[in-house]
């Protein structure tokens, strides 16, 4: 009886398993974090972009976490049809769900979140995300941003996300005032 009770003690005081959203985000950090290094091999390189990056950390992240959602594709495309391909502003509009512009969105975000620009070019406008990279010890590592800038052959970049309020140039900035700034982001599947 004692032992049977000590078991149960154990099983309850045991932590948790990690949930799959957890795990998921930890391997999106993980896969995005590693193109700083070296781009993956298997991320094709007409696909190095900004939206590229998002769609290669989260398809990858799936891949190890939860195959099984693979079945049909993460995104949807212009039409709300499930897609493997979507540039940076068919994710914003059919896959993402808004969560803020504000500073209290800003300190809210998780990893996997996006900041997404528009900048107005001659030929149109121009969508680009930068993915978050928040540590789960919030207290002894801040949260990043990594994102590719778009260029062929460019590498992926990264940097602090509070450091973008201030030392980025103004149209790369995450504060309301910004008009190029969007907002703050979450993947559809990944709200409460």
């Amino acid at each position: 009886m004692l032992a049977l009770s000590l078991l149960l003690l154990l099983e309850a005081t045991a932590p948790a398993p990690e949930s799959r959203d957890v795990l998921l985000r930890r391997q999106v950090a993980q896969v995005a974090l590693a193109q700083l290094k070296q781009q993956d091999a298997a991320w094709h390189p007409d696909q190095r972009d900004c939206a590229g990056l998002i769609r290669f950390a989260f398809r990858t992240a799936y891949k190890r976490i939860a195959p099984e959602r693979l079945a049909t594709p993460l995104w949807l495309d212009a039409r709300g049809k499930p897609s493997d391909f979507a540039d940076a502003e068919t994710l914003l509009h059919h896959s993402l769900v808004f969560l803020g512009r504000d500073e209290a969105t800003r300190d809210a975000v998780r990893t996997g979140d996006v900041l997404a620009f528009r900048q107005e070019q001659d030929a149109g406008p121009d969508f680009h995300l930068m993915l978050v990279v928040r540590p789960e010890d919030r207290a002894h590592a801040p949260a990043r941003v990594v994102y590719h800038p778009g260029e062929k052959g460019a590498a992926v970049r990264t940097g602090l996300l509070h450091n973008l309020a201030d030392e980025a140039p103004r149209e790369w900035r995450p504060v309301p005032t910004n008009g190029a700034f969007l907002g703050f982001f979450r993947f559809k599947e990944w709200m409460p």
